[in-house]
C-alpha cells in the first residue's frame, strides 16, 4: 500500500524548508552594481549641496519627541549657511509661532503667550519650533535633503546589506563620523539616509529621506524623518513637503524678529534657561 498522504506531507515539509532557506538569504541584499569610490559619493554630495543652496517650502511637521505629539503646517525659509525662518500655522488660528535665526542669534515669537524669546542659536533653542536639536547649519542641511559634511572631505565606502545601500563614512573633527547612505548608481543615485555617530561609536542622530524625486543633482525627498540617538523614527520628527521652491532670494530682514508693541521680551540661554 502506498502512503500517498505521508509522501505528500514529506514533500510539503521539504518545500517549506526550501522557502525558509531562501528567506534566510533574502534579507542580505547584494550590491547590484560595481562599488562606487569615496570620491564619487563625495562628489555626489558636493554637487547636491551646490545645486540646492536654499528653499522656500510649506510642510506638514509632526513631532513625537518627549512623548508629546505636536502637528502643524510650517512655512520654511532655509539657507544652507544656517539662516532659518519657520512659521507654524494651526487651523482656525493662523500663525501661532515664528522662529528666526541668522545662525548665531535666535528669536521666537509665540502668539499664544504674547511673548518673544531671544538668545543664542544653540541646538536647544533652534529646536523650539521644529524639534531637530542641531546647530542651525546642520538643521538646514537636513531640511535640504542631505547632511552636514565634515571639512575633512575624505571617507571610506562599505555596503550596508540591511539597508541595501552604500555607506560613506567621513571622520568628524569632533570625533566619530558622519555617515551617508546611497542607493543606485550614477545618475540614478539617491541619498536615502544620514547618521551621526560619536567617538564611542554610538549614534547621536539619524535621518531617513523617503519618496525621493527630481532630476540631476537636485533630487529631493518628499518626506524627512529625524530621530535622536537610539530612538526610533516613531518617536522623532516627520516632515512631509507640500510644496517647495529652490534657490530663492530671502527678503531683507527675514531672519530677525522684533517684538511687536505690547509683547513681552524674554532673554534666554540654551535650553530655555535665563
Amino acid at each position: 500500500m502506498i502512503d500517498r498522504g505521508g509522501a505528500m506531507n514529506r514533500t510539503l515539509r521539504c518545500a517549506a524548508l526550501v522557502l525558509l532557506a531562501g528567506c534566510a538569504h533574502a534579507g542580505a541584499a547584494q550590491r547590484p552594481y560595481p562599488e562606487p569610490s569615496a570620491e564619487a559619493l563625495l562628489g555626489a554630495l558636493a554637487a547636491h549641496q551646490k545645486a540646492v543652496a536654499s528653499m522656500n517650502a510649506r510642510v506638514r511637521a509632526t513631532s513625537w519627541l518627549g512623548g508629546e505629539r505636536v502637528r502643524a503646517t510650517v512655512n520654511m525659509l532655509v539657507v544652507r549657511d544656517g539662516h532659518l525662518r519657520f512659521e507654524a500655522e494651526v487651523s482656525l488660528e493662523g500663525t501661532v509661532a515664528t522662529l528666526a535665526t541668522d545662525g548665531e542669534h535666535f528669536a521666537m515669537l509665540d502668539a499664544r503667550k504674547n511673548e518673544l524669546e531671544r538668545g543664542p542659536a544653540c541646538p536647544a533653542n533652534v529646536a523650539s519650533l521644529v524639534r531637530i536639536p542641531l546647530a542651525p547649519a546642520d538643521v538646514a542641511a537636513v531640511l535640504l535633503g542631505d547632511g552636514p559634511l565634515p571639512p575633512a572631505a575624505a571617507g571610506t565606502v562599505a555596503w550596508d546589506a540591511a539597508r541595501g545601500a552604500d555607506r560613506l563614512a567621513i571622520p568628524s573633527p569632533e570625533g566619530g563620523a558622519m555617515m551617508f547612505f546611497f542607493r543606485g548608481a550614477d545618475t540614478a543615485r539617491s541619498l536615502v539616509a544620514a547618521e551621526r555617530v560619536g567617538a564611542d561609536g554610538k549614534r547621536l542622530w539619524q535621518t531617513s529621506y523617503e519618496d525621493v524625486s527630481g532630476a540631476g543633482e537636485a533630487r529631493l525627498p518628499g518626506t524627512i524623518r529625524f530621530a535622536e540617538r537610539d530612538g526610533s523614527f516613531d518617536d522623532g520628527v516627520e516632515i512631509k513637503f507640500k510644496d517647495r521652491t529652490l534657490n530663492v532670494t530671502p527678503p531683507a530682514g527675514a531672519f530677525a524678529l522684533a517684538a511687536p508693541p505690547g509683547v513681552a521680551v524674554k532673554d534666554i540661554g540654551c535650553g530655555g534657561s535665563p
